[in-house]
């Protein structure tokens, strides 16, 4: 059998125990440590008997300071003592020994110098040598990760060897050739003449006679001139294997009386019986050691027997405590698992009731959407066909009838406007805005807007606004100009030949948040007492004995919401033919610099009107009419389609500007449409034309690729507004 011994087998010789605890510098350890590195000297030397010595101190010493890494090393380096002498099973009983103890503790270096003892003890004693391929393979990724090179080299040689013992020659010399540079490279004889050796076995094998003959005297030679005299036997074993395979018998014989004689002086019957005996006296030696041990640790609980009588009897007392408390408890989780079954019960009636009303409530939010949707676009007719009437008949401008018609329409779309903005306000779908805005402008456009109800009761409306207040402030203009002209409106609706004040007063002012206070009073009927606490509930309206005050009863109830949002609150004052009086505080944040920059962005369109085609995609026939007179009264030209596919064939005969689009249409709805479009690479701003609130479309709108939202009914002045600046935003990118 072919096989190479390498130092690798005896790990002991690459061993360092200061690497490994550098920082450990105990007294005890340091001598321990000591007795190794002798060990390890006398075993190069083949001085067993001594080594043996050295670690068997080294061994009694680390369990007495119970030094699981110093244990660890001890028994390895008796097992590798024991192996060297030829006994194997002895060797593989304390390699185990190293391994139990090294898991202890864990040392990445330890397991890769154990495992690789373990691999050598069965193959180089022909014990198992697939099973020591194992054990090589299982301790080279140690060595890999330690970065230890002369590890990897040994571990590799070793792997090698042991293929070539199987006759797995390829995979042996593969092993071989990823090491062989970086190995001569180096100045490490004793890897050298592993290399050698093993070189040789292979070119022997290979029929290369000269070859394998020229590496083993080279690993002959390297082994005299360093006194690695425990290698040449396995040396002169392959120089009678190589000899004999090439029929020259003379040299066989001679090398395997070279190798017989150094055997003799190596392994002597003498030093193998003093080790057995030193094995037994070892063996002996652990016993006492554990017997000790376990002495220690009768005496100690012993003692702490005697110690625990008064514990025990604590014990026995706090034990019928803790029984009546169990029985307590008992008792209580009894109470508690029946009460938890109610509660149980209870929760799943709450979730059933709360999932029906949160099912009622998306109903509702459904029903409001849908039923404005629906109001809306009929309402758009009706006030579009009114103001063409108005526009194109001059003398019906003061009809009373068309007057009626119109304020009966948009009293309608206020309804509706009141119940959309209720129910967005309850289900908190209202964000407040930071925008810039100048409040007595906001004033003054409520004023306008409120004047003619003022002339019709005979009323005077009274505006009064602090000149200290910031002539620009920032926060939501729009909710503020709700609450205003809801509280205006109506002191005006339920005042007859009176006054009406509005009043701004600048309270406080903390950091840069400016608190103004509102107040609206009027001089009309006022309210009673017992209908105070219901003034600002939804749909309430305080019976009255003398006129009837149209309304939704939802004005109110908007304002305290609002300002609610605001983070703020409303009081009334009220006393009945005497007058009432609304009051509420909101701050605003004034900062001079933002509101300069903000203000130096509004663009300021002072160019003259363009003529612009519009595409116009709307399926309802009085709708297209209105939004057709609306746009060619402002000298813009139109072309009207009635679906989404009808437009995509428009847009490819003609050119536009913009594309008004409604969402809600058969066939194709406006998304989908818009969609389509901008697949075609049409970038034509699209506006959507829609009676659904703002909010709900935004979304899906902008996803589409839409420009710009209008909601019905709406301002022609706005519409030309929105038309104009898409077009010119579009030119400008352009």
């Amino acid at each position: 059998m072919n096989k190479n011994k390498l130092i690798s087998l005896l790990v002991l010789f690459f061993f360092s125990i200061s690497a490994i605890h550098a920082q450990d510098t105990e007294k005890e350890k340091s001598a321990i440590k000591k007795l190794l590195d002798l060990a390890v000297v006398d075993f190069g030397d083949s001085k067993y008997d001594s080594a043996l010595e050295h670690s068997k101190k080294a061994l009694v010493r680390s369990f007495t300071i119970d030094d699981h890494l110093l244990i660890a090393q001890s028994y390895n380096t008796i097992g590798a003592i024991f192996n060297e002498c030829s006994e194997s099973g002895k060797a593989i009983e304390f390699y185990n020994k190293a391994l139990s103890y090294n898991e202890k503790v864990g040392n990445d270096k330890m397991y890769n110098w154990i495992y690789s003892n373990l691999g050598s003890v069965y193959y180089f004693n022909e014990i198992d040598i697939p099973k020591g391929i194992d054990y090589y393979k299982k301790a080279l990724p140690y060595a890999i990760k330690n970065k230890d090179t002369a590890q990897i080299h040994y571990t590799k040689l070793n792997l090698a060897s042991a293929y070539f013992a199987l006759g797995q020659y390829d995979l042996g010399n593969q092993q071989i050739n990823e090491i062989k540079n970086q190995i001569i490279a180096k100045d490490d004889e004793e890897s050298k003449m592993s290399l050698y050796h093993l070189l040789g076995i292979y070119a022997s094998n290979n029929n290369e006679k000269a070859k394998g003959e020229a590496y083993f005297k080279a690993a002959e030679k390297i082994a005299k001139e360093n006194g690695f005299d425990s290698f040449l036997p396995n040396i002169y074993q392959n120089f009678v294997e190589h000899y004999t395979l090439h029929n020259e018998m003379a040299k066989a014989n001679l090398f395997q009386q070279k190798n017989d004689s150094l055997k003799k002086v190596l392994y002597s019957s003498e030093k193998i019986n003093n080790l057995k005996k030193a094995a037994n006296q070892l063996e002996l030696q652990e016993y006492k050691i554990q017997l000790e041990k376990i002495e220690n640790q009768n005496e100690k609980n012993q003692k702490s027997l005697n110690e625990s009588k008064l514990i025990v009897i604590l014990f026995i007392v706090i034990l019928i405590i803790l029984l009546l408390l169990l029985l307590t408890l008992y008792k209580n989780v009894k109470l508690r698992e029946q009460a938890n079954q109610e509660l149980t019960l209870a929760n799943e009636a709450l979730k059933e009731a709360k999932e029906k009303a949160e099912e009622a409530s998306r109903l509702k939010s459904q029903f409001v959407s849908t039923i404005t949707h629906e109001l809306r676009t009929p309402l758009y007719g009706v006030i579009g066909i009114t103001n063409i009437i108005t526009d194109e008949h001059r003398e019906l401008s003061n009809s009373q009838h068309l007057k009626s018609l119109k304020f009966s329409a948009k009293y309608l779309l206020s309804l509706v406007n009141d119940i959309l903005q209720i129910n967005k306000i309850e289900e908190k779908r209202v964000v407040l805005e930071n925008l810039i805005f100048n409040l007595t402008d906001e004033i003054t456009t409520i004023q306008n807007s409120v004047e003619y109800i003022a002339e019709r009761n005979n009323d005077k409306l009274i505006v009064e606004i602090d000149t200290a207040i910031p002539e620009f402030l920032i926060g939501d203009k729009l909710r503020l100009s709700q609450i205003i002209m809801n509280l205006v409106s109506n002191a005006l609706k339920f005042t007859k030949n009176g006054e009406v004040s509005l009043t701004a007063d600048l309270k406080e002012v903390i950091d840069k948040t400016y608190y103004i206070q509102f107040k609206v009073s009027d001089t009309g009927i006022g309210i009673a007492k017992e209908d105070q606490a219901k003034i600002f509930d939804k749909f309430v309206q305080i019976e009255r004995k003398e006129e009837d005050y149209q309304g939704t009863g939802l004005g109110l109830s908007i304002v305290s919401r609002l300002v609610e949002l605001f983070k703020s609150e409303i009081h009334l004052e009220s006393e009945e033919n005497v007058g009432t009086t609304f009051t509420f505080t909101i701050g605003f944040e004034y900062d001079e610099e933002k509101s300069r920059e903000i203000i130096n962005n509004i663009e300021v369109d002072l160019s003259d009107g363009h003529l612009y085609n519009i595409l116009v995609v709307e399926d309802n026939k009085i709708n297209q009419m209105v939004t057709k007179k609306i746009i060619q009264s402002s000298n813009m030209s139109c072309t009207i389609v009635d679906d989404g596919y009808a437009s995509i064939v428009a847009l490819e005969r003609e050119r536009f500007d913009l594309i008004l689009m409604d969402i809600n249409m058969p066939l194709i709805n406006g998304f989908d449409t818009t969609r389509k479009i901008r697949e075609k690479g049409i970038d034509i701003p699209i506006i959507a034309l829609t009676a659904f609130d703002k909010q709900e479309v935004t979304e899906e709108a902008i996803s589409a690729g839409m420009n710009d939202i209008m909601v019905k009914p709406f301002e022609p002045s706005k519409l030309f507004q929105v038309i104009s600046n898409n077009v010119k935003n579009r030119e400008s990118v352009d």
